[in-house]
């Protein structure tokens, strides 16, 4: 290693640094490979890691036997190539940001006669069309009061009709498809619409007058969803009295630490308002790299397809790359992005609020001390990380019909249901897949990045699997696979009483029934099967009732299949030309189906 460092060229890049088995320990990036890398060791007397890093630094050069780099035209390239590598690979001694959220927001395009609020995560260029958010979480609760509360158009296919439909017969719409409305009365009410967004109170207070109507009718469950719908879009944002008037856009960024956890703190103010907040916790060992991690949360918010971007990000610390990072920015989106820490006057005390809110995070998460359970998990079946962020993966099928596969996503112990995913399968066998399933999965590292763990339904077979197809791909992560009880040629579900078997890549493990760490794996496994098997009955019920249309078109079972078999779907078979069906089948079948009698 030692002569690679002394011949490495001047050049900008991406180094990455291993150990003994090729595992990866650290990726970075430097304008200048040479002298970046060897200011990471000292060679007189002797080639020893330089005292003067951090001690996670030292720590990794230590392990390492071996470097590679890559060579990239600028520093800009750099960043971007350093950022998708740790993202992929996961090194251990990198910080790993997994925010990799892209935030909803919504808007109005107000070019049309009678204009809808809708849901959107990209870009379209409009002088007509306004964005309000970004909204981290509930967005589209925020919408469907908005539909509730104002007589608004209720679908994109209202206004195709010619006649009121029913959303005007229970007074949801002023039926505008009739000429009951013109347009610039229908325009007062989106102004007042538009004016409930940024002031959410007034929202909220014609919610609660709804939910007390519906409560003196003893409509308790109707008054139960307004009360919590009314306490989501009161938390969409931060509360603050600051007065940022002079202030139009912009976002603000806190990174603060504790012991080994993180957060990350993003307020979003449109107008001069704090309109949302969103938070992330992560994990670091020994000591955190500032400029690591505001490098990483800043590419992680913003992406080319990032609407309505300010030109102004306020952060909490000045860190090495923020000039570089700001270009950067700059290049990607197509406008001038400028990166501040503030140190004075109303830019600062928005980044006082953010901190302010990131340690009180902390403190209640400290509080709270939810990871117990993780740790257990992490020391008794001695994984490389802490599973603070698992994927668990499950199959359902009915004898070789309606396929599908599940992942479910637990992060910071709870449900990151934004995370869940379905799968339609094409294989036969369980084997093939659960291959299948996870192939899928690793195809979609680059947007959303690995977790800690994967636990996997199924035995030794399947972890196996799951082993070889990441090592093809260079990623680290911990696997485990639970093989459930079978009693009578039936799966024991019973929690406390199944003795399932864990796997994990070295060792095989059969806890007892009543252990606390049996019955969290169990419960993760449990959702993810919850989730797959309730997608299974969705599609089976959706093919039966199909195959009874096409049953009273007097196309038999045997047909049904046979036509499944060559073209997949009912989907499929609909969109198939006279020819096709023909050719699968014989003229009358295709006659039938083609409405060609």
């Amino acid at each position: 290693m030692q002569q690679i460092i002394k011949t490495l060229p001047s050049s900008a890049g991406v180094y990455q640094y291993f150990d003994s088995e090729g595992k990866i320990l650290y990726v970075g990036k430097a304008k200048n490979l040479k002298n970046r890398v060897k200011s990471y060791w000292k060679f007189i007397p002797e080639f020893t890691p330089n005292f003067m890093l951090n001690p996670r630094i030292i720590k990794m050069l230590k392990e390492a036997t071996t470097l590679e780099y890559i060579v990239v035209k600028s520093e800009e390239d750099a960043l971007i190539l350093e950022n998708s590598l740790i993202k992929q690979l996961k090194p251990k001694y990198n910080i790993l940001l997994r925010d990799d959220k892209t935030y909803p927001y919504i808007c109005i395009d107000e070019s049309q006669d009678f204009p809808r609020f809708e849901i959107t995560r990209k870009i379209i260029k409009g002088k007509d069309i306004t964005y309000y958010g970004p909204f981290p979480s509930g967005a589209k609760i925020l919408l469907d009061t908005l539909y509730e509360i104002y007589p608004l158009v209720q679908k994109k296919s209202c206004l195709k009709g010619k006649k009121a439909c029913l959303f005007h017969q229970i007074g949801k719409c002023l039926a505008p498809c009739e000429g009951k409305i013109t347009k610039n009365e229908y325009n007062q009410i989106i102004n007042i619409a538009k004016e409930s967004i940024t002031k959410k109170e007034n929202l909220i207070s014609k919610m609660q007058d709804r939910m007390i109507l519906l409560a003196n009718d003893e409509r308790f469950e109707e008054a139960a969803k307004i009360r919590d719908d009314c306490n989501t879009i009161a938390s969409l944002s931060i509360y603050s009295t600051l007065d940022i008037a002079k202030l139009q856009d912009c976002d603000a960024i806190a990174i603060m630490t504790e012991a080994s956890r993180g957060i990350i703190v993003k307020l979003f103010i449109r107008n001069g308002k704090v309109v949302s907040s969103d938070y992330d916790f992560f994990r670091f060992d020994d000591s955190l790299d500032l400029n690591e991690a505001y490098t990483g949360a800043i590419l992680n918010l913003y992406k080319p397809t990032t609407p309505d971007i300010p030109s102004t990000l306020l952060v909490a610390h000045d860190f090495e790359d923020m000039d570089n990072i700001s270009r950067l920015i700059s290049n990607i989106i197509g406008k001038k992005i400028n990166i501040t820490k503030p140190q004075i006057g109303y830019k600062q005390n928005i980044i006082d609020l953010a901190i302010t809110n990131a340690k009180e995070l902390l403190s209640q998460k400290s509080k709270i001390q939810k990871d117990e359970i993780e740790l257990k998990i992490q020391s008794l079946f001695e994984l490389k990380e802490l599973p603070v962020n698992i994927e668990i993966f499950d199959n359902s099928h009915n004898q070789g019909d309606a396929i599908v596969g599940a992942m479910v996503s637990w992060q910071e112990n709870r449900w990151e249901k934004s995370k869940f995913r379905r799968f339609i399968l094409e294989a036969k066998d369980e084997y093939g897949q659960m291959k299948e399933l996870i192939t899928r999965r690793i195809e979609n590292f680059n947007e959303v990045p690995p977790p800690n763990l994967w636990i996997l339904d199924g035995g030794i077979a399947q972890l196996n699997l799951a082993k070889e197809l990441l090592k093809e791909s260079a990623v680290n992560i911990d696997i485990m696979a639970i093989s459930k009880e079978k009693i009578d040629a039936k799966a024991n579900r019973s929690k406390g009483s199944a003795k399932d078997t864990i796997y994990t890549v070295d060792d095989k493990f059969n806890l007892l029934p009543s252990d606390e760490r049996l019955h969290f794996i169990q419960k993760l496994r449990d959702e993810a099967h919850r989730f797959a098997i309730s997608f299974h009955r969705e599609k089976k019920n959706k093919i039966m009732i199909q195959s009874k249309i096409l049953e009273k078109k007097g196309i038999g079972q045997a047909t049904i299949k046979k036509l499944l078999a060559h073209l997949g779907t009912f989907e499929a078979i609909d969109k198939a030309t006279y020819e096709e069906i023909k050719e699968v089948t014989n003229t009358n079948v295709a006659k039938i189906l083609k409405n060609q009698f």
